[in-house]
């Protein structure tokens, strides 16, 4: 089962709102001009973020589009290609410049439906964005470090793009709670409970790969502690599992949720340095002379 198909049961929309709320509350307060969401459609990461220019990148081959609220299904549309739809390919385009002249031809519209303007829809390779370095203030990665071949390189290519003080926004499956014990049972003797595509990735190892690439974790959170059930009614009644879980065993959590800012070092003069001794005052002292007496 594909993740876009897990999202659709019952204990995938129980996830779903879980991350959209953690997700929303984060990236309402990021500004910038440029917001760039990674993969799973499904979930609108930057529908609560008021940046003027917002990508939703497909990875592979060019996709069924989603239709909602939040998504356009426009491709790169820049006039020197005569109009033709363009799949942004790595190097191709700059989609930032492209879509800087798609938003001046839109209307004016009010901060509310800001989101149902500005937001397109694009098909790239994670490991390889078609985007210049250090041109984005935040990208948002939701479960998407565990479908790709090279989750890692996919995090440098993050933060190439990123200018100094942006920020990424990372949500996946934790291997170390009841949802990931159940997916390990399924493996053994069948009967999948989480999505089988990709490879899912412990908190811990995510922190270390951003720590490596300059970034410093500044928000993580647990959520999701109910049971791994399949019945509606049944993670219904297990609802109190999630105030019990967030304060008793916060790691055991089934989802996790990390945002990052990425740092650059301050930049230090390195040269020759002159060493200078300091001199010290010659004080006067007073000297006893003895006088000859005359006769």
């Amino acid at each position: 089962m594909s993740l876009q198909h897990w999202l659709q049961t019952p204990p995938g929309r129980y996830a779903l709102a879980w991350e959209q709320s953690q997700i929303d509350r984060v990236v309402s307060d990021i500004f910038g001009y440029h917001a760039l969401q990674l993969g799973n459609p499904a979930l609108q990461g930057l529908a609560h973020n008021r940046m003027p220019h917002r990508w939703l990148a497909l990875d592979g081959a060019p996709q069924a589009t989603f239709d909602g609220p939040s998504v356009r299904p426009v491709c790169l549309l820049p006039e020197h290609y005569g109009g033709e739809p363009v799949y942004a390919e790595p190097g191709l385009v700059d989609a930032v410049g492209v879509a800087a002249e798609n938003a001046q031809a839109q209307p004016e519209s009010s901060p509310s439906d800001l989101h149902a303007i500005h937001t397109e829809h694009l098909q790239c390779d994670f490991t390889a964005l078609p985007f210049p370095a250090q041109s984005l203030d935040l990208v948002v990665l939701p479960h998407t470090l565990e479908g790709v071949d090279d989750p890692h390189a996919c995090l440098r290519e993050v933060e190439r793009v990123l200018v100094p003080g942006g920020q990424v926004v990372i949500s996946g499956f934790n291997t170390w709670s009841l949802w990931g014990m159940r997916q390990l049972v399924g493996r053994v003797g069948g009967g999948w409970y989480l999505p089988q595509q990709g490879e899912f990735l412990a908190p811990r190892r995510v922190r270390d790969w951003l720590r490596l690439l300059s970034f410093e974790v500044t928000q993580g959170r647990f959520g999701c502690y109910r049971p791994a059930l399949c019945s509606p009614l049944w993670l219904h009644r297990w609802r109190f599992m999630d105030k019990a879980g967030d304060r008793w065993w916060p790691v055991f959590g089934a989802v996790y949720f990390l945002a990052a800012i990425k740092r650059v070092p301050a930049m230090r003069l390195v040269g020759k340095v002159e060493m200078r001794t300091k001199r010290r005052a010659v004080a006067l002292q007073p000297v006893a002379q003895r006088q000859a007496r005359k006769i």
